[in-house]
């Protein structure tokens, strides 16, 4: 526990192009930063998170959720008591990886030495295509299908799905393909819609129902493995997931951070269930808490960054979908 002095700060990320799926559209991602400066000088830690809408979050509620456990904090808290005093979320996500930072950087071991992953994984992220026509969509698969995992954005209203998975997979042929559906698709057209992608040669269905009709999953048959995203956050939403899905998603800013991540990670392999790490739309700051749990995961997503028109200096290193440990300046 290090006493330390905090700062939030709200940032936006311009994107290369339009980010889209079946909720809306995004031009920038918006995050929220957290400094932590120890009370002695000697160190740095830093965080980063995205308010979701679709969890209820906004910045302004994320900073009011920090702010609220500023004296805290600043006194110095660890950070199994900082998950006692806030709820899982990006609020938290942004204070508890400043926390794993702040301590690396105090004491000079890295995080992922703390962590108990030793070394460092280094990975491939899966590279999103976002969700548009089928010939656009093709398109933007053929200019990254020299990529090893895409990841296709679906769950389109106008009923199109399999018309997309099946233009996405002919200018793509090599590559693994990977699909999320952000909870767009019905108890109408799951059944065609999956198998159309097992057809083409899918790997995995994130989330092709909503998250409060996924229930329906026990009804089916699963012809292509799917994984859970918007009905997982942490460790209380795990059990009832377990034979409705495959696999999960976790993403540090639903389960509050690291320290969580781990735990989820844990429970979930007790469980049975894969795991695909993920992250929302930032920076690589925020993609660098997550590589801890690369190694454990049979997916990765933690491309955000290459859709980013600039990043942090110094950003994750990334050679095509190779994702690197992040460098110390950056985080851990």
């Amino acid at each position: 526990m290090i006493p330390c002095k905090m700062s939030i700060v709200v940032e936006s990320f311009p994107l290369i192009e339009p980010f889209v799926i079946s909720r809306g559209a995004r031009t920038e991602a918006i995050v929220v930063a957290v400094q932590l400066v120890a009370g002695d000088g000697k160190a740095v830690g830093k965080g980063e998170c995205t308010p979701y809408p679709r969890y209820g979050e906004s910045v302004e509620s994320v900073i009011a959720q920090i702010e609220a456990v500023r004296p805290i904090i600043e006194a110095g808290v660890s950070r199994s008591d900082l998950a006692n005093a806030m709820p899982s979320g990006a609020a938290r996500n942004a204070v508890d990886c400043a926390l794993w930072d702040l301590e690396a950087k105090h004491s000079g071991i890295r995080a992922h030495v703390t962590a108990g992953i030793n070394p460092w994984p280094t990975t491939t992220t899966a590279f999103t295509i976002s969700l548009g026509t089928p010939d656009v969509m093709a398109a933007s698969a053929a200019k990254a299908a020299d990529r090893p995992l895409l990841k296709i954005k679906l769950g389109g209203a106008d009923g199109r799905d399999i018309e997309r998975a099946r233009a996405v997979r002919s200018t793509a042929p090599k590559a693994t393909l990977i699909a999320d559906a952000n909870e767009g698709w019905t108890e109408t057209d799951i059944e065609a819609n999956l198998a159309a992608c097992a057809e083409v040669g899918f790997s995995m269905i994130e989330q092709p129902l909503p998250a409060k009709a996924d229930g329906y999953l026990s009804k089916i048959g699963r012809p292509v493995p799917i994984c859970a995203d918007e009905s997982v956050h942490d460790r209380e939403t795990l059990s009832r997931l377990k034979g409705l899905y495959d696999l999960i998603n976790i993403k540090l800013d639903k389960t509050g951070g690291l320290t969580e991540g781990l735990a989820v990670a844990a429970e979930a392999e007790r469980l049975g269930l894969g795991i695909m790490v993920g992250c929302m739309l930032g920076s690589s700051l925020a993609m660098a808490p997550g590589m801890i749990l690369a190694g454990r995961a049979k997916f990765v997503d933690l491309d955000a960054p290459l859709l980013l028109a600039s990043d942090r200096t110094p950003p994750m290193r990334y050679d095509n979908s190779t994702v690197f440990p992040p460098p110390p300046e950056l985080w851990g």
